[in-house]
């Protein structure tokens, strides 16, 4: 007889896909994932906290691959079209996750499941077929070596219908490229920390759904009620027309005049905040240009993502959709080139290929600094690469992909290359604990140095960045944190209170990543806060405790803990939470930031007291995780001596 799943909004079903035994099973959901870790990334952490010991590298057969969705995927609160992929990352060796868009998350859901843990490693290319309920592994022998792109058209053709949901790699995840993502939709990415290379290692070509089936929601009259006000927030007001001017007119790359104006664009290989040619690759150039369509993620009003043209030059005939704000910066603005459509170029072979555009830009970046110092020479690297070259670029671009050449070694990301570059290039690889650094400065935003160093993937900005500070949204942080602090948090410049800031956002996010939904809204206004996700929460599962706001934060404290832990067991500690050089010891040369440094120390102390853990270490106190009720994770932890005992101050 069929177990009912105790709450809604969820399947109650995942699927186990052991590929060295070529054996797929269907397991019930465990209720207890649900009530402490919400769904998403926050289930995929316990899942693989308790299977991955440090003992599983990440390219090995035993490391998982986590594909899984929340309880919102898929239902009509807007934007519930996304999902994330939880592993051990083969770039950085810690913690791995990555989020993409589009409609990939909710037709999972429909197909029957809200998780697929996979391992193990195929004798032969396979991929996974999903069709409404039904799971198999299928050839994909004549996939091996297609683009994306390719592999696409070719799984819909064989599934007749046009409509299902491809998620797959192209050649870089093949040849097993530390920074390889996997691409869904044809566009949309799992960009960071190399999933793509994990996938590849598996010899798992693409994950194909298809489904029809319900959600079912506990109170769907509430449900309605909360969707329909979340979509007038995101439609009118000050949001909906900040929206509309931007977002709808833009897309992200509206921000590359916003951060060069505040001084916080990346360039020159994040030596400096401010572009010289930012109006050649920003937001009226691109809009005016080269977009032709806008679409958007499932149930979603925004219509953020750009679809762009190249009519003319060497270039001509580039279509893609994008490129997004970070890529324009990693390809661009870091790289100093102003080339328009050679950067459109490099973020359609990075879609084709599957690669994430932040650390493929890093890469390029570190080489084109490297090449400008005479660490790597014209010899070493197959031609000049020299800074604004775009058309280096994108060759450069295609050989990382191919592992072609100079290609190979930075196909390993900038923290290895340099290792074996040597020569002092180490200076010049701009990573936090392996991961490239995203399109931020925190030289010109204090709070992004603080959210790069404490992320436990590394070197992104959106497991826990702030915008609050970054455009100074006096009014929510006043009604949030007090009108006392109000105008310290305000400063982007000021370091004072932003460990508390950094901590409560970092949790926030840790809400949305797991129901899982997008973060447009809790950036910028209308802000969804825990207590929106305390309304909409119970609406949809029936989970009644989180109705209260200090439940919602009790699980989001629980799974950044548990995602700390996993790193804390593989030896990480304050040490690690760390920026480059280039931020902490090199003043910023120009700009409305000129002379600051990343004042990390205070920013750093203060985090770690609020999070109630070590302030000299950096690990968890062994009350802190028992008072989250990760009892078994601080035992585990005190086995490796990873835990601090001693009574917090």
């Amino acid at each position: 007889m069929e177990v009912v799943f105790a709450y809604k909004g969820y399947t109650g079903k995942y699927l186990r896909v052991d590929l060295t035994r070529g054996k797929i099973v269907e397991l019930p959901l465990r209720e207890e994932w649900a009530r402490y870790y919400i769904g998403g990334s926050g289930m995929a952490a316990r899942i693989l906290y308790d299977e991955v010991t440090p003992e599983v590298e990440p390219l090995s057969p035993e490391n998982l691959l986590i594909f899984a969705t929340g309880p919102i995927t898929g239902t009509v609160y807007p934007p519930s079209g996304r999902y994330c992929v939880v592993t051990r990352s083969p770039l950085t060796g810690i913690w791995g996750e990555s989020h993409s868009g589009g409609y990939f998350g909710p037709e999972l859901k429909y197909a029957g499941y809200d998780l697929v843990v996979i391992q193990g490693r195929s004798e032969k290319p396979v991929y996974l077929a999903i069709d409404e309920g039904r799971a198999e592994l299928r050839s994909a022998e004549g996939l091996w070596g297609r683009t994306t792109a390719e592999t696409t058209d070719m799984i819909e053709e064989e599934f007749g219908d046009p409509s299902v949901r491809v998620a797959c790699i192209g050649k870089a995840g093949e040849r097993l490229v530390k920074f390889a993502c996997i691409i869904n939709d044809r566009a949309r990415a799992a960009g960071r920390t190399g999933v793509g290379a994990v996938m590849g290692s598996k010899r798992l070509k693409a994950v194909a759904v298809r489904g029809s089936g319900d959600i079912e929601v506990a109170d769907f009259d509430r449900t309605w009620e909360l969707a329909e006000e979340a979509h007038e927030r995101y439609t009118r007001g000050e949001w909906g027309k900040a929206s509309h001017d931007a977002l709808y007119r833009f897309g992200t790359p509206g921000l590359v005049a916003w951060e060069n104006e505040i001084g916080r664009l990346p360039t020159k290989g994040h030596s400096t905040g401010v572009f010289e040619h930012a109006d050649d690759i920003g937001p009226d150039r691109f809009e005016r240009e080269f977009i032709v369509h806008r679409r958007s993620c499932m149930n979603c009003r925004i219509q953020c993502k750009k679809v762009s043209h190249v009519r003319s030059g060497p270039y001509a005939g580039t279509l893609s959709e994008g490129p997004e704000y970070e890529t324009i910066v990693a390809l661009g603005s870091n790289c100093l080139v102003s080339d328009f459509p050679a950067i459109m170029r490099a973020n359609l072979l990075c879609n084709l290929h599957g690669m994430d555009t932040i650390s493929c830009g890093g890469t390029v970046s570190f080489a084109m600094e490297c090449f400008e110092r005479g660490v790597l020479t014209e010899q070493e690297l197959g031609m000049p690469l020299r800074w604004g070259d775009g058309d280096a670029m994108v060759r450069l671009v295609e050989m990382v992909a191919s592992r072609e050449g100079i290609g190979d070694v930075l196909a390993e990301g900038v923290r290895e290359a340099a290792r074996r570059i040597g020569k002092g290039s180490e200076r010049w690889a701009i990573h936090v604990k392996g991961l490239e650094v995203s399109g931020q400065d925190g030289r010109a935003h204090q709070s992004v140095g603080l959210t790069h160093a404490i992320s436990v993937i590394g070197g992104a900005h959106l497991r826990a960045l702030s915008s609050l500070d970054e455009l100074d949204y006096r009014e929510t942080i006043a009604k949030r944190y007090g009108e006392e602090k109000a105008k310290d948090i305000g400063d982007r410049l000021s370091t004072k209170y932003k460990g508390m800031l950094i901590k409560d956002v970092e949790d926030l996010y840790a809400v949305v990543d797991s129901l899982i939904t997008c973060k447009y809204g809790t950036m910028w206004p209308p802000a969804f806060y825990f207590d929106d996700y305390a309304r909409i929460l119970p609406a949809v599962t029936g989970i009644r405790e989180f109705s209260r706001v200090e439940e919602v934060r009790a699980a989001a404290e629980r799974i950044v803990n548990l995602k700390r832990a996993f790193n804390a067991r593989l030896g990480l500690d304050r040490k690690d939470d760390t920026l480059p050089e280039r931020f902490l010891k090199e003043p910023m040369p120009d700009g409305p930031a000129k002379g600051m440094v990343v004042d990390l120390k205070p920013m750093l102390d203060e985090y770690y007291a609020e999070r109630g853990w070590d302030i000299e270490t950096g690990l968890q106190y062994r009350e802190t995780l028992e008072g989250l009720g990760l009892v078994d994770v601080a035992e585990d932890l005190a086995k490796y001596g990873r835990v601090a005992f001693k009574k917090r101050p």
